[in-house]
């Protein structure tokens, strides 16, 4: 896990605004809003690394309720137009979400259905997905 966050903040590209990390009471008042836990994985890269910006997909965030990326919106909007409650979108992509379950499996949910294919953690998916989508 630290060799990944250490990769991504290596690849983070310098942007105008920068994102803001998230500090605990942060990530607390995001599942009180979502009304469910977050698994230990997500919460470390909430932590510790949703302050990159690398490539094209936007990860969610937990800092600043104006984002786009604002984890309580992307699940509002995700759940909203059916996926399911107990998946936690981590990314939105057009109407697809790439979304972690309870045990930390990472899913694609695409055209209203989970695919087979999926990551057995949030930082497998980091590196299968978004470094290789960049």
């Amino acid at each position: 896990m630290h060799e990944v966050i250490d990769k991504l903040q290596e690849l983070s590209e310098q942007v105008p605004v920068p994102l803001d990390l998230p500090d605990f009471d942060q990530l607390v008042e995001v599942e009180e809003e979502i009304l469910i836990p977050l698994p230990a994985e997500l919460k470390e890269y909430l932590l510790h690394a949703s302050d990159v910006v690398y490539g094209t997909l936007e990860p969610v965030t937990a800092a600043d309720s104006g984002s786009h990326t604002y984890l309580p919106e992307v699940a509002a909007h995700a759940w909203s137009i059916g996926l399911p409650r107990d998946l936690i979108p981590v990314c939105q992509v057009g109407d697809d979400f790439y979304c972690i379950s309870q045990e930390g499996e990472v899913f694609l949910w695409q055209d209203d259905e989970l695919l087979e294919d999926s990551w057995e953690s949030f930082w497998q998916w980091v590196e299968d997905v978004w470094l290789e989508q960049a």
